[in-house]
Formats: C-alpha cells, sequence, structure tokens
C-alpha cells in the first residue's frame, strides 16, 4: 500500500501545479480574445490601422493559448485518472469500497461455474480483479475467466503477468488513458458495425468528378483575378453549385458509411494512444513481444494508421456543419475527398483492425492479473502439468481478507475425490469455491492464493448455489439435475475438476443420499477430479469400496466457554461434531 501512498502524494502534487498553469492559461486566453475585440473596436471606430496590428497579435496569442490550454487539459485529465487509480487501490486494499465494474453484464446461468462461484456480479471474483476501463478491455477478461487456456497459452499468460506485475508505472500510464478516452460498448459496436459494413468503391463518375470539378473552380477563380473577367466568376459560380449537386447525390452514400459513428473519431483516438503506449514500450515476454510484433502493418505502426483513420472521420464530421458542408464541398467536394480515402482505408486495413483493438482488451486484461499478483505479493504461480496432479498449500479464497482467512493444505493424488463433511459455518462452501476460484485463475495463467500449487488445468464444472428459474417455470430441484445432466454430459468428453455442494436438497434424505452416492460413484468413474460436500455420513461410506480414489476429509466445530467455534482447518476423516442441536437450544428454538 506504500507504493500507493506515495504516488498519490506525488500525483497530487502534479494535478495542482497543472491545475494553476491550467486556469491561468484560461485566464489569458480570455484576456486575449477581449483585447482584440477592444482593438477591433477601436479600429471600426477611428479606421486607425494602428489598432490592427494588436489585434492579430491578440488574436494568433489567442490560437496559441488555445493549443497549450489543449495540451494541459489533456494532462490534466491524465494526471486525475491516475491519482484516481491509486486512491481506488488504497481504498480496495483497505477493503473500504470497490469503485471498479463487476462485469454483471457478462454472467451466464447456463455457464459451468460462472453464477457458481460468484465470477461476475457485486463483490465478485471479476469485480476484485477488474482494473480495465475500455469495453473490449472488460470483454477480454470476463472471457478469461470463463475459458480453460491449453497448458503453453497457460505459461505464456504467466511470463506475461509476471513482467507486467512489476511495470506499476507503465500499467497506471495504459489504465488512465483507457480510463479518459470514456470508452463504451456502443463506441465499440460503431466501430465493428463500421468494419463489417463492406461498401464498394466510388463510382468511376464520382471520382472523375471530385477531381475534374475543383480544378475547374480553381481555374475560373484564378482566372478571374488575372483578367478580371466577370464572366469566368459566373463559370466559377455555376461550378459552385454543380459541386454542391454531385454532393446531394452522394450523401446518402456519405451517411451509411457513418452512420452509427457518433465520436467514433475520439474513440479511435484513444485507441491509437493505446496502442502507441504498447508499441514504444520494451517488452521481454514471449506473449507480449509477440502482441507487439502484431501492431505493424504495411511497414508502418498501428497507431499511425489508427491516428489517420481519427482524423479522417473527424474530418467526415463536417458534412453535418451546414456553413462549412457548404463551403468546402462547393469549393472542392471536400467529403467526398474523405469519403475516397475513408473507403481506402477500409479496404486496406479493416481486416486488421479488430486485431489491433483486440490486443489493446488482451492487455488490459493481463495488466489486471498482474495488479492481481502485486498486490498479493504472497500469490504463487502454479506449476503446470498434465498428469492430473493437483495439489495446493496454505490453499484459501483469494477474495478473503488476507488478515483472517485461513489457508488449507491439500492434494487430489493419489486419490482423486474428496467427500467433505462438516456442520453448517464450518467453511465446506468457502473451501470448495476457494478450490474453483484458484482452478479458474490458475487456467488463466494468474497468480493462485495459496503458497504454493501445482496443477493440471481441467475444465471446472460446478453445482453449487442454483436459483429456482422462474422464466423456466423451473423449480430448484429439476434445476439442479438439469446441471448435474450438464456435469455428467461434459465428463463424457473429457475429465473434469467437479465440485459439489449438498446436492439434491430438493428431494427426501433415503432419496437424496442414495442419489448422492450414485452421482459419486459416476463422477470418479469419469475419472473426474474434485470434491463433494455432504451431511450424510452414508455418503462417505463409499470411501470404503473405492479407497484408491476417494477420500474422507472434513471441517469440525468445538464448542468452548458454551460458544461455537470454527477453526477452519481441513481435516482427515469424516465429521463428529454437531452444533445444530447446540445452537437451536442456545437461541431457544428448541
Amino acid at each position: 500500500m506504500e507504493i500507493y501512498l506515495s504516488k498519490v502524494g506525488h500525483y497530487s502534487k502534479i494535478f495542482n501545479k497543472i491545475s494553476k498553469r491550467y486556469n491561468s492559461i484560461s485566464l489569458l486566453r480570455l484576456l486575449s480574445i477581449f483585447f482584440c475585440l477592444f482593438m477591433l473596436f477601436y479600429y471600426i471606430k477611428t479606421s486607425e490601422t494602428i489598432y490592427m496590428l494588436p489585434a492579430f497579435l491578440s488574436f494568433a496569442g489567442f490560437l496559441f493559448l488555445m493549443r497549450i490550454h489543449s495540451k494541459l487539459s489533456f494532462e490534466r485529465e491524465l494526471t486525475k485518472a491516475v491519482l484516481k487509480i491509486n486512491e481506488d487501490e488504497i481504498s480496495y486494499l483497505k477493503r473500504e469500497k470497490l469503485f471498479f465494474e463487476n462485469g454483471i453484464e457478462f454472467n451466464d446461468f447456463h455457464h459451468p461455474y460462472a453464477y457458481d462461484l460468484d465470477i461476475f456480479g457485486e463483490h465478485s471474483l471479476f469485480q476484485n480483479l477488474n482494473r480495465t476501463a475500455t469495453f473490449i478491455g472488460k470483454k477480454t477478461l470476463a472471457h478469461k475467466l470463463l475459458t480453460l487456456f491449453s497448458n503453453e497459452t497457460i505459461l505464456e499468460n504467466q511470463e506475461a503477468v509476471e513482467e507486467l506485475k512489476n511495470k506499476i508505472d507503465w500499467r497506471q500510464s495504459f489504465e488512465s488513458l483507457a480510463a479518459v478516452s470514456n470508452d463504451s460498448k456502443n463506441s465499440y459496436d460503431s466501430l465493428i458495425h463500421w468494419i463489417s459494413f463492406k461498401n464498394n468503391s466510388l463510382s468511376k463518375v464520382l471520382v472523375s468528378f471530385s477531381i475534374i470539378l475543383p480544378i475547374l473552380f480553381f481555374g475560373f477563380i484564378i482566372g478571374y483575378f488575372i483578367t478580371s473577367k466577370a464572366i469566368l466568376l459566373s463559370y466559377a459560380t455555376y461550378i459552385f453549385i454543380f459541386n454542391l449537386i454531385v454532393l446531394g447525390r452522394a450523401l446518402k452514400r456519405i451517411q451509411s458509411e457513418i452512420a452509427k459513428a457518433d465520436n467514433i473519431d475520439k474513440t479511435i483516438k484513444y485507441y491509437s494512444l493505446l496502442i502507441k503506449k504498447i508499441e514504444t514500450e520494451n517488452f521481454e515476454s514471449k506473449k507480449l513481444t509477440e502482441l507487439q510484433s502484431q501492431l505493424v502493418f504495411k511497414n508502418a505502426a498501428a497507431s499511425s494508421h489508427l491516428k489517420q483513420l481519427s482524423e479522417l472521420f473527424s474530418r467526415m464530421d463536417t458534412v453535418s456543419n451546414f456553413v462549412t458542408a457548404i463551403l468546402f464541398n462547393g469549393t472542392f467536394l471536400f467529403n467526398l475527398h474523405v469519403l475516397r480515402a475513408l473507403l481506402k482505408w477500409k479496404n486496406d486495413y479493416s481486416d486488421e483492425l479488430e486485431n489491433w483493438i483486440n490486443i489493446i482488451g488482451e492487455f488490459e486484461a493481463l495488466n489486471s492479473l498482474a495488479n492481481l499478483s502485486y498486490n498479493n505479493p504472497d500469490f504463487v504461480f502454479p506449476e503446470i502439468n498434465s498428469g492430473y496432479k493437483i495439489s495446493f498449500e496454505n490453499l484459501s479464497h483469494p477474495l478473503l481478507n488476507p488478515e483472517t482467512r485461513v489457508g488449507n493444505d491439500t492434494h487430489f493424488y493419489p486419490q482423486s475425490f474428496m467427500i467433505l463433511t462438516g456442520s453448517n459455518m464450518s467453511g465446506k462452501s468457502t473451501f470448495l469455491r476457494s478450490l474453483g476460484i484458484n482452478m479458474v485463475l490458475g487456467g488463466i495463467g494468474s497468480a493462485v492464493c495459496a503458497s504454493k500449487a501445482t496443477i493440471h488445468p481441467l475444465q471446472v464444472l460446478v453445482s453449487m448455489r442454483l436459483s429456482d428459474s422462474l422464466a423456466d417455470s423451473e423449480s430448484y430441484f429439476f434445476a439442479e439435475i438439469k446441471r448435474l445432466k450438464q456435469i455428467m454430459d461434459a465428463l463424457e468428453e473429457r475429465p473434469a475438476f467437479v465440485l459439489l455442494d449438498e446436492i439434491l436438497r430438493g428431494t427426501n434424505s433415503d432419496d437424496k443420499r442414495n442419489g448422492t452416492i450414485e452421482v459419486v460413484k459416476k463422477v470418479i468413474s469419469k475419472k473426474a477430479i474434485g470434491a463433494i460436500a455432504t451431511h450424510d455420513i452414508e455418503v462417505c461410506l463409499t470411501t470404503n469400496e473405492y479407497p484408491d480414489v476417494l477420500t474422507n476429509q472434513c471441517f469440525e466445530v468445538e464448542i468452548q466457554n458454551n460458544e461455537l467455534h470454527f477453526d477452519y482447518k481441513l481435516r482427515s476423516g469424516i465429521c463428529k461434531n454437531k452444533s445444530a442441536t447446540f445452537l437451536m437450544q442456545k437461541m431457544g428454538v428448541i
């Protein structure tokens, strides 16, 4: 936390300094324009040319101050953004408030673990991890959390995250630039729509007109100034009107090209700046250097191509301004030339554009994982194997308070499946979620909440926290049966890491016990690795039939000084102590 406190102090001073300059320039800019108007007033009043020079100089000064003001405004925004980044991290580490988007829009109730493990939503894994600011960044991070990658990709991600972890200044600079872009799903969708909207090139007639008519117009104008023949000015006027008619014929085409593209020039401009941040940084890990190498196309940097596209869209905006549209298009068909350049850009670079944007999202997602590792130096990158070996030392849930969370050692070899018992509140569900969350993190190349870890990355299949689906007219029990069917179908294809928490709660005790035993037998027959939590002691006896596969583990509760005491430590064997009767007696229920 000290580094964030230090940065807050540093950037607060910079922000105050820039703000003073910004306010001073604002005042000078206002004074310069007033002085210009004052001089012009005296020139009109007296016709003395002496007033024209200071008026001109003050106006030139105004334009110069405008450029400085714009630059300071951008620096001020960036500094404010990076200041907020560090303040948010301090608040997060103090466990005061989560300022980060929770990704609820990416939740999928039919996904094998997204809902059960609280991947999205308030106080979710996504919200704790998320340090993205663009839509593509959030989308990429969400995709990672829902996907199992190959061992090779996981190792490459680990290396990339390890490198980015120590580039805190670069990460925060990148994040602040993304934050001030004010990117949104609408902006992203507009750009993707523009890429997918393939138009043919302009007709040869329009292209010919765009070249010949401006030449004729300026030719007549120059001829008029040389010869002073009024008829040439008349011809120029006719050309001016004809240019507007030509533009009118092309207006529908222009409007179709820029449809749904409001402020798209600003979006692309910030994408260009983010790409440039990647291009100019020195990376060593394989994944980051490969991503960086994809940002060169046709012997030029992707950022320069994006900058050109941003400028083209900015120029095209003039068509919506009546005065400039009439003036620019009547003289030299400005928007027709911009349309030609825009179509050429799309033809040359549109196939690469989405990949460039995806690279921004990839860096934001990896930055989020690097931030997790940086904030938790005690987390480790798991060793990856292909021998179905999974073990953790000091395993805990990464979202629990590090000052109070309790770690446990666990392994899934030689026995591969655990039957977990324990009274309510003893820590069974938290332990299962700890296993699931860390398997998910390990499967995307992130650090995990353990002091040592070895994993064979597997698909995670969970039945823990289903809800009635009233929209589908489903009971809880039927929803659970569907989830178990989904798990069994997935196991038909390949082994997976399975977590089951007190299944079949919607039926009677005998049916539940027998059904649970059969589920356990079916799961282990499919070579699944994982754990099931249960209150039925009879289920634990299944280990006698499959001692090489099944193992009994438990969480115990003790009564100390007439109070329940939970130590949340995993033990071998079957739970012996009961807490329900004691708790009901203590509370006067029975």
